[in-house]
């Protein structure tokens, strides 16, 4: 059983999650490559981040940051099908829910090792950590579904109604 902390931020994860799967799944497979800007990622690897902060979380979760600082070297590029981008994205949260379901609530508020700024590391909860982590993949769902409705595809409903899913 879940304790209070850890269950209530379950619940957002869950819930965030399902609307990230709702945008994800609108974007055509054919525009992957979109890339709005030159200094844009293409809509495939933005749509990758969500599983790369996923294995970050698990980093720093695991306190990987107090010994070795921030990874060194490229991340893994992203699959090229689109089904399998989805797929590690549905392992990766899988594997941090039940992370921190087997977490007690005690543990959620040791402190960790994390980027508090440029070139700094500082202290953050287990749990304040992950409350942050969410918080960047709506930002990051906020600029997918901008690069969902370039490519012509359908924005569904995030927090109300879109032009596309209206509630009326």
């Amino acid at each position: 059983m879940c304790a209070p902390d850890s269950r209530q931020f379950l619940e957002a994860y869950e819930r965030e999650h399902q609307t990230t799967l709702r945008v994800l799944r609108a974007y055509p497979k054919d525009k992957l490559d979109l890339r709005p800007h030159p200094t844009c990622k293409s809509a495939r690897e933005l749509a990758w981040m969500f599983v790369l902060e996923r294995g970050l979380g698990t980093r720093v979760y695991h306190n990987a940051f107090a010994t070795g600082g921030p990874p060194s070297g490229k991340p893994p590029a992203p699959p090229e099908s689109w089904d399998a981008l989805l797929g590690a994205l549905a392992k990766a949260h899988q594997d941090v829910g039940k992370l921190v379901r087997s977490t007690p609530d005690a543990k959620l508020h040791e402190k960790v090792k994390f980027m508090t700024g440029p070139k700094t590391l500082g202290d953050w909860t287990r749990m304040g950590f992950l409350w942050f982590l969410l918080h960047h993949q709506i930002h990051h769902r906020g600029q997918f579904s901008v690069y969902l409705r370039m490519a012509g595809g359908r924005v569904p409903s995030i927090y109300g109604p879109s032009a596309d899913e209206p509630w009326t």
